[in-house]
């Protein structure tokens, strides 16, 4: 009788095992889940799309408008400025202080029509800070219009087109953001409903 129960815990270990392994063969196999962020999930019929090419200065006043409308009201101003890089300037209070702050990043326009600003330089003063803790200083202390994700961990701000709050019901997309060539372009959408 003992080597039964002997053979039998031996086939359930061994099941065991084989069970393991066969769950981590299979969750390795699995792909990546790369796209944390929105996708292009809206229904655009009855809409009817227009393209509009434009330059860094029409867009510097547009960006500002609206960051001055959605954001006002925060504890903090800032601006941003589209330079041969994406250029967000605010002033931080510390104590008594007022600090100024610089950070630019790096823009890539994503198939779905959204925009990734990638984190490529931060000046705060004269001190130097982890990108990823002013960051997060961002995301906890500015008011952010919808649609704009901080991630401080990856170092980048993802902007949701789709969620951008537009009037009449306007959508966007953006097709082509090359600063440095001045090349700007966006679908726009317009309801016909």
């Amino acid at each position: 009788m003992k080597v039964d129960s002997w053979k039998k815990g031996f086939l359930l270990l061994l099941s065991v095992n084989i069970l393991i392994i066969l769950i981590f063969v299979i969750t390795i196999s699995l792909p990546v889940n790369d796209n944390k962020y929105y996708k292009q999930d809206e229904e655009l019929s009855g809409y009817v799309p227009f393209l509009i090419h434009t330059q860094k200065d029409n867009l510097n006043q547009v960006i500002n408008h609206y960051i001055k409308k959605e954001a006002s009201g925060g504890p903090i101003d800032y601006q941003v400025v589209l330079g041969k890089e994406v250029e967000l300037y605010g002033v931080i209070p510390i104590f008594s202080e007022e600090i100024q702050m610089k950070m630019t990043f790096e823009p890539k326009a994503l198939e779905n029509g959204d925009l990734i600003l990638q984190q490529k330089s931060m000046s705060i003063g004269k001190m130097q800070l982890p990108v990823t803790y002013v960051l997060k200083f961002i995301k906890d202390r500015y008011k952010l219009p919808k649609g704009v994700i901080i991630e401080p961990n990856d170092k980048l701000v993802y902007i949701s087109m789709q969620k951008l709050k537009l009037k009449s019901d306007f959508k966007v997309k953006v097709n082509e953001f090359d600063l440095k060539r001045d090349k700007i372009s966006f679908q726009f959408f317009v309801p016909t409903k």
